[in-house]
């Protein structure tokens, strides 16, 4: 698999509403970072299907590096 591009080395702030169904962009090609657009296509990457479970800001990982995705666990510090 191929690595994915690093959208920016920092999370992105986003409000979330519970319930709802989010899709991040893991290929980080989107252009609406974090969530995706379609930019994967013809590629190996698949967005990641994310429903919150409360309502509020979350971090969502803006390196794509994660290994907890969607949320940012500090991995862009290390690129």
């Amino acid at each position: 698999m191929s690595q994915p591009t690093v959208a920016q080395k920092a999370p992105y702030q986003v409000a979330l509403e519970a319930g709802k169904t989010y899709y991040w962009c893991t290929c980080g090609d989107s252009r609406k970072q974090p969530f995706c657009d379609g930019s994967h296509k013809d590629t190996t990457f698949t967005p990641l299907a994310y429903t919150a479970d409360k309502s509020g800001d979350a971090w969502l990982c803006g390196c794509k590096h994660t290994k907890g995705p969607p949320m940012c666990d500090g991995s862009h510090k290390a690129l």
